[in-house]
């Protein structure tokens, strides 16, 4: 990581993400902010606050209601040499405007011989909140993920997010930034100079030897707390978050199944043809003839987004049943379950470094 050893303190998510891109205004005129409401009081659940003001209305604006033709813009300031940050909200609503990211934006560098540069960072959030449910709840990133030409990162905290939304911007792809909205309120140690993070280095959370799980985005942090549940049983867990999942990291990776020969794999999005799937076909594909392995994925449940707290309970993944499926994954009681006061007590946890 090329972050300085320097003052660090603890901040929050959604603040890392507003001084990231507050500092490359400063440091680059050709920056620029726009998408629905970034202009307005709320500033994007606060990841806006304050660029209207300090850098004005000619680069941080709202845009009209047509994401395909607001991604235009997007593209053509990017080829012309500006760095737009594009904030479409909702990951859901990139479904309208996919011809652009994934006919033009992607493609450009390659259809023009390399001679055209496409340095545009799109923002979107993902995850449950208060019921917002089936158009408001999905984790797209594995379309993006099958497109050449696209980069896709998914910090799972504060430092993360601030070093991936930098490199990001001065990157000369296009870029899918894609943030948890609980993840928002979570807090790590972060400098308060600039720095980047390197795309396709992943992040060892956590070291042991039982079993591999990679967690992405916010799902990160909920391995975090089934690996608590897991220590009462003495199972210890070597955690990785990928932190972009292209470029993917998949070196750090099967080192660590190669030495556990287990892996599971727990994302924020339905486990078909998804990011849990290219990461353990790659592990069957480079270890599988060195001995037996065991692998599992976990994700949403093949169903639509609900918007129930009853339901979100069952369709998404939660610390009891990752510390369940990795526990069986073990040769484990397939009829334990962690006590509940211990399950309550895995939610105080949280992951602040070492960074």
């Amino acid at each position: 990581m090329s972050s300085p050893d320097l003052q660090r303190r603890s901040l929050r998510y959604v603040d890392a993400l507003r001084e990231a891109v507050a500092q490359e205004m400063r440091r680059d005129p050709e920056v620029f902010v726009f998408g629905l409401d970034v202009d307005d009081h709320r500033a994007i659940q606060g990841s806006t606050q304050g660029l209207l003001e300090e850098f004005g209305a000619d680069r941080c604006f709202t845009t009209p209601l047509s994401e395909d033709a607001m991604t235009g813009v997007a593209i053509g300031a990017a080829m012309a040499g500006m760095r737009p940050i594009h904030v479409h909200i909702r990951m859901d609503f990139l479904m309208l405007c996919m011809n652009q990211l994934v006919n033009m934006a992607a493609k450009a560098h390659y259809m023009y011989g390399g001679s055209v540069k496409v340095p545009m960072v799109v923002r979107s959030m993902i995850g449950k909140s208060w019921g917002q449910g089936a158009q408001h709840s999905q984790g797209l990133h594995a379309m993006f993920m099958h497109v050449p030409g696209l980069k896709v990162v998914a910090p799972s905290n504060a430092y993360d997010a601030k070093g991936c939304l930098i490199a990001a911007i001065r990157d000369d792809n296009p870029v899918i930034f894609m943030e948890h909205r609980l993840l928002y309120s979570t807090e790590a140690l972060v400098p308060e100079a600039p720095f980047t993070v390197p795309f396709g280095q992943a992040r060892q959370m956590l070291r042991g030897d039982d079993i591999t799980i990679v967690g992405i985005s916010n799902m990160a942090m909920e391995c975090v707390r089934a690996a608590s549940l897991l220590s009462d049983l003495g199972v210890s867990v070597d955690l990785i978050d990928p932190v972009s999942l292209v470029p993917l990291d998949m070196a750090t990776i099967l080192a660590s199944v190669h030495r556990t020969r287990r892996l599971l794999v727990v994302d924020n999005a339905w486990v078909s043809a998804g990011a849990g799937a290219e990461i353990v076909a790659q592990a069957a594909e480079h270890l599988g003839g060195d001995g037996p392995l065991v692998l599992r994925r976990l994700g949403f449940a093949p169903t639509t987004c609900p918007t129930t707290p009853v339901l979100e309970a069952a369709f998404y993944p939660n610390p009891t049943n990752i510390a369940q499926a990795a526990y069986r994954m073990l040769g484990g009681d397939p009829a334990w379950e962690p006590d509940p006061v211990q399950a309550q007590l895995a939610y105080q946890q949280v992951f602040k470094g070492p960074f």
